[in-house]
């Protein structure tokens, strides 16, 4: 499995992706020019999506029969590679899955949603 930038072709298919794992991302901002979509692919089977907003992950969905394998790690952990900083607003129930990855989450203004943020890691003293 790699991670890379989707291609503009791949829109259908990542919208597919979001739209599997019941997300509710306006769909005008994905592949958008102030957006970056990062894949999940092996061979040339799309298996999951991140959707940046400068350093707001605004989606990351994993193709249900794939959860669980790494692949939404490995897209933030790409991400992370990208932005020195990422936010993200979501749901209590995925809460584990952003905690593992470093963030640092807190209550969010709406009901039932929580915010992360992870901030770059320091090295040294």
């Amino acid at each position: 499995m790699r991670v890379r930038e989707a291609r503009s072709d791949e829109r259908p298919v990542v919208l597919g992706v979001l739209d599997g794992a019941m997300l509710d991302v306006n769909a005008d901002r994905v592949g958008g020019d102030a957006t970056t979509t990062l894949v999940a692919c092996q061979e040339d089977r799309l298996l999951g999506a991140l959707v940046l907003d400068g350093e707001e992950v605004l989606a990351v969905a994993v193709r249900r029969s794939r959860r669980g394998q790494g692949i939404g790690t490995a897209l933030v952990e790409a991400a992370v590679g990208r932005r020195e900083r990422l936010v993200a607003e979501f749901r209590e129930e995925v809460r584990p899955f952003y905690e593992s990855l470093g963030f640092e989450v807190r209550p969010a203004d709406e009901d039932g949603r929580v915010h992360g943020v992870r901030e770059p890691r320091r090295t040294g003293t």
